[in-house]
């Protein structure tokens, strides 16, 4: 693949997460967040964006929110749990993404807010349409996902640099 084509990043915030007595690690789903990440992964889906690698963070509400929309696609990417998405800055997030293979052309990141939020706005140097306003509207929910896409290596990925291209959020 030519690095000059255009690639596409996806952040995606797990869906809600449940409070029983366990390390915030393990925190499981809630009822509803098990809805929503279904949600999610149907709307993912429909985007039509071909995911080749997914990186998704450790934690029980992360991989447990990747199970559910993962089901959805018609084609399952290759998934790698990544430690250091758990409680990363938008700093570590893009020096994780930066490690990402050349023949990678779309990628899913799932994880945290505030993180994933955080990069979404630092990485959007242009959007389209209205998704930078629903993004600012509704912040980044639980289940949430942005789409931004960006021309150049992994490596040149870095704050400015991609356009904000599509943002979705469960119905409150």
């Amino acid at each position: 693949m030519s690095v000059a084509e255009p690639r596409r990043i996806v952040l995606f915030r797990h869906a809600k997460a449940d409070w029983p007595q366990v390390t915030d690690h393990e925190r499981p789903l809630a009822e509803r967040g098990r809805l929503d990440a279904a949600e999610a992964g149907r709307r993912l889906a429909d985007t039509g964006v071909p995911l080749d690698l997914a990186l998704c963070s450790t934690s029980i509400r992360t991989r447990e929110t990747w199970k559910l929309a993962v089901h959805e696609f018609p084609n399952r990417p290759k998934t790698v749990y990544e430690e250091r998405i758990y409680d990363a800055s938008p700093g570590e997030l893009i020096a994780l993404l930066n490690e990402t293979p050349d023949d990678t052309r779309n990628a899913v990141l799932i994880g945290h807010n505030p993180g994933v939020q955080s990069l979404a706005e630092i990485l959007a140097g242009e959007a389209e349409g209205d998704s930078r306003d629903r993004l600012a509207r509704r912040g980044f929910p639980a289940a949430a996902f942005a789409v931004l896409t960006f021309e150049g290596s992994w490596k040149t990925l870095e704050p400015g640099t991609a356009t904000l291209v599509d943002f979705w959020a469960p119905s409150e």
